[in-house]
């Protein structure tokens, strides 16, 4: 470390604030916020650092800067526009730079209503951005199939229209449009339909069911069922889009909300604004973990960020966990029950989807990466000092005793090899003992591969609970090998994870893809250990069947099974077939013990 940064460490302020790290090139390498200076950026230079990349980072600093500020609020924003501005290399960013439409309601007169992905300052109105455009274009068609409005964009100004500048247009002649052009409709009329047009974007109805019943009702007093009929039809429009935008209880006003899912690798975040009980926003983003960023560090991270992106400015925030900042002026509420839980368990879903697809995606493009992410998760789930890519999966399988075999699988990288294989044949045991087949086949495994030189693997599962696992474990000790390997059981019923001298199991998400590996090999070894069983248990009894023939010995009886493969095809031999094979005497004796 150089002179003047252990100096600058010393005399740290302990304020809330933001610290910027640069390199020997005075290059901006990671910006942060602090509710204390002074202990937060010491924790960096701790010589117990946990996280590759962090002390790769730490090993690059040269100089810090820092600024003090009022809370930890304004630190979190003066953070997040750093980030943006310099984009630190490692910092996470929403890496989100597409540009997202907005509806418009144009500043002139007889207000124009359409979908752009420029922002002009003119006084106009601009609502959105909208992540998707569909839900942009449908919530503008219904609009338009409720309401006639000017599509032209002619100036509308009161004077021109006096002096009848203008003249009615197709769209007036097929009924989209009422005519302000000519002074058909009035600016007050018009204005009204724009009033009740900014309530439906925001997701509140009431001005615009009372617009079209005031308009239906008015061409029914007057004998117009014609009129009247199309109001109701466009007012059921507006009652079905609201059906299929309402998601929570109308009470819910004026809401944020926040779901998160997360992995070793990245978080997904889902942000839902909610009016009038309707979602009339919805975002999911990934955000890639740089420096082994927390939960909690990413979200407060992304608040700021989709806030600012989606113009929100809600006074009520759900969230799925705790923050520790404090928006002023802003609730940050975490629901227990209610209609309030239940929205940020949706938003919680919509993130975990989002993480789902893409997964599927990547392990379609980029398998390697793919990998690389469950083989991180494993290691962090299972509690390994290393990453489980070569893996050994152990069964026993007999019945009653009968024709044990034991099963060894191998998995490398997630993937069954199965070149690598063994089935194992108790020498040692006698009756069914699963206890001792488990320490006898351990023990020869891995006394074998020590002898042999070869590559032991990172983990063992063994198929059974904490019995077979202890049975496992004796042969690990006599081996010197305990301590080396981790070695865990999984129980069938509950898929419970023990692990050596620990009797309270782990039990892992039913989806998790840790779990899905372990079951999969598992069920490997099984199907391994029963097909080799069965093929045992079927040659035992076809050479018990020979056996009986007297005068036939063991070489007979694999010389006849290797030319026919079944008892069934000797039966049905011919005297000369057998002779061919057997000679003249030895095939006389089997023709006439099956054919007598």
């Amino acid at each position: 470390m150089n002179p003047s940064l252990e100096l600058q460490l010393k005399t740290l302020p302990s304020e809330p604030g933001v610290y910027r790290y640069y390199d020997k090139n005075d290059q901006l390498l990671y910006v942060g916020k602090a509710k204390n200076l002074k202990k937060r950026v010491l924790s960096y230079f701790n010589k117990n650092l946990s996280g590759y990349r962090i002390k790769i980072m730490v090993g690059k600093i040269q100089r810090l800067e820092t600024t003090i500020v009022n809370s930890e609020y304004d630190a979190l924003l003066l953070e997040n526009n750093l980030i943006k501005e310099h984009q630190p290399f490692y910092n996470v960013m929403l890496k989100d730079d597409k540009t997202y439409p907005w509806i418009c309601i144009k500043n002139e007169e007889f207000p124009r209503i359409f979908l752009t992905r420029n922002v002009i300052k003119d006084g106009s109105e601009y609502y959105g951005p909208y992540a998707k455009v569909r839900p942009a274009k449908i919530l503008l068609d219904t609009i338009k199939h409720i309401y006639k409005l000017r599509t032209c964009n002619l100036n509308l100004a009161p004077n021109k229209i006096e002096e009848g500048k203008y003249k009615v247009c197709l769209e007036f002649h097929i009924k989209n449009c009422a005519g302000p052009c000519e002074g058909l409709e009035s600016k007050e009329e018009y204005d009204e339909k724009i009033d009740a047009i900014r309530g439906i974007i925001k997701g509140d109805f009431r001005k615009a069911k009372e617009y079209l019943m005031n308009q239906m009702m008015k061409y029914a007093s007057n004998l117009q069922f014609e009129d009247a009929q199309i109001v109701k039809e466009r007012l059921d429009i507006l009652e079905d889009y609201q059906a299929k935008n309402t998601v929570v209880n109308p009470n819910i006003d004026d809401v944020d909300v926040f779901g998160m899912t997360s992995d070793e690798t990245a978080a997904y975040v889902n942000f839902f604004k909610i009016r009038n009980g309707n979602i009339i926003q919805s975002f999911t983003t990934e955000i890639k973990k740089i420096l082994e960023e927390s939960d909690e560090d990413i979200m407060e991270e992304a608040l700021i960020e989709i806030r600012q992106k989606f113009s929100s400015d809600s006074k009520e925030v759900l969230l799925p966990f705790h923050l520790s900042v404090e928006i002023p002026n802003v609730k940050l509420i975490v629901p227990k029950v209610g209609d309030k839980k239940r929205i940020v368990e949706l938003s919680e879903k919509n993130a975990k989807e989002y993480r789902l697809e893409k997964l599927k995606q990547v392990q379609i493009v980029d398998p390697e990466r793919h990998t690389n992410r469950i083989m991180a998760e494993m290691q962090k789930l299972l509690r390994m000092p290393v990453e489980p890519r070569h893996i050994e999966g152990f069964d026993n399988s007999n019945i009653q005793g009968t024709n044990p075999v034991s099963a060894c699988v191998v998995f490398k990288d997630g993937k069954a090899s199965k070149a690598d294989y063994r089935i194992f044949h108790p020498k040692t045991v006698d009756g069914p003992n699963d206890f001792a087949t488990m320490e006898e086949v351990i023990y020869r495994r891995y006394k074998r591969m020590l002898d042999e030189g070869e590559d032991l693997p990172q983990l063992i599962l063994i198929d059974g609970g904490k019995g077979q696992l202890s049975s496992a474990v004796k042969s690990l000790k006599l081996l010197g090998l305990y301590g080396k390997i981790t070695v865990i059981g999984i129980a069938k019923r509950l898929e419970e994870i023990y692990f050596p001298e620990d009797s309270i199991p782990l039990y892992l998400d039913k989806k998790s893809e840790t779990l899905k590996i372990l079951q999969r090999v598992r069920d490997e070894a099984h199907r391994f250990g029963v097909k080799h069983h069965r093929t045992r248990r079927k040659n035992s009894t076809i050479k018990s069947e020979l056996e009986e023939i007297p005068g036939v010995g063991g070489k007979t009886i694999e010389l006849l099974l290797s030319k026919l493969k079944s008892v069934k095809r000797i039966k049905e031999s011919s005297l000369e077939t057998l002779e061919e094979i057997l000679g003249k005497s030895k095939a006389k004796i089997i023709y006439d013990f099956f054919n007598n």
